[in-house]
């Protein structure tokens, strides 16, 4: 763990039955940064960001560590010290209570306060993430809160406590682009004024490139590439992230084909020897189908791939 580090985790793995879905990440979150986690559906994103805050199903088997600065578990400062942003914000608020009240609620779960006070701190949440007349609105149900009101909400929960950490698990999923970058935005808002760190999960690179320091790709549960966004989208070393790239579409007045990745992702219990990929890759070559590569430093960033020094740049091959 770096000794700056808001959040490390190390070799985490997480298993059903003789089943591995995630198998091996390690990576830190440093303070104030935004830190993306992309992929293809069935990658593992959303259960290594579950993960991360120790949530994650009864019949997962979770092996390596996932630990805050000073050591501290996940599990035990959830809601205090690191805390989730959810793809779905009504189910996220209770029905049956004021939101208001679960804001806090939220407050008095990790803080000796008085009612008066909690109930202070969740109208300001509320306030800072732009809710109108926040002290009356506090006082109301998620079902009179449009759409957009309840995802602010759900933002005020998870800031409410100022963390150190927040994880957001595909907030923009479903939105349009005018929606997307307002809850973009405000997530970036309040990792200002709350001083956190942001885990985002997505699948959209276009999100990462304009929002993200650093970008951590996943493909059947492991690492394919991680670094600073600038150098793993500018110019990708793994054929996996330049496959992903390949398939945006493209700007400039020339219309041209948009490939896509031939094949789809392996189920976890589908895994056969050697590189994950290798069944979908253009590269691949013997070795490739025989091991699974190990992370190596690149151009400073981490890569998994027997085949790093020939991924062609600007990744015509994939054109």
């Amino acid at each position: 763990m770096r000794s700056e580090a808001l959040l490390s985790v190390c070799d985490l793995r997480i298993a059903f039955g003789a089943v591995e879905a995630v198998r091996g990440l390690s990576f830190d979150v440093l303070p104030r940064e935004v830190f993306a986690v992309v992929g293809e559906s069935g990658a593992g994103k959303s259960l290594t960001a579950r993960a991360l805050l120790g949530i994650v199903p009864r019949d997962a088997t979770v092996n390596g560590s996932v630990r805050l600065r000073g050591g501290a578990d996940p599990a035990a400062e959830r809601g205090r010290r690191i805390a989730l942003v959810p793809q779905d914000a009504l189910s996220a608020l209770s029905p049956v209570h004021p939101v208001g009240d679960q804001l806090a609620a939220a407050v008095r779960s990790v803080r000796r306060v008085s009612r008066k006070e909690a109930r202070a701190r969740a109208v300001a949440a509320l306030d800072r993430v732009g809710i109108p007349d926040a002290a009356r609105r506090a006082r109301a149900y998620p079902h009179e809160y449009s759409g957009g009101m309840r995802q602010r909400a759900v933002i005020a929960m998870a800031t409410v406590n100022e963390p150190d950490v927040v994880v957001a698990d595909e907030p923009t999923t479903a939105l349009d682009e005018d929606r997307r970058e307002r809850v973009l935005r405000l997530l970036a808002e309040q990792r200002e004024a709350v001083g956190a760190a942001l885990v985002l999960v997505t699948h959209d690179l276009d999100v990462v490139r304009d929002h993200a320091d650093r970008v951590l790709v996943m493909y059947a549960g492991r690492a394919a590439e991680l670094g600073p966004v600038e150098r793993v989208l500018g110019h990708p070393r793994a054929p996996y992230t330049a496959g992903l790239l390949a398939a945006l579409p493209q700007d400039g007045p020339r219309r041209r084909r948009l490939p896509a990745l031939t094949g789809t992702p392996p189920a976890p219990g589908a895994l056969g020897p050697g590189c994950a990929f290798a069944p979908r890759c253009p590269l691949a070559a013997a070795a490739c189908h025989e091991d699974e590569p190990e992370p190596q430093a690149v151009d400073g960033r981490t890569v998994a791939c027997h085949r790093v020094a020939d991924v062609p740049e600007p990744i015509r091959e994939f054109l």
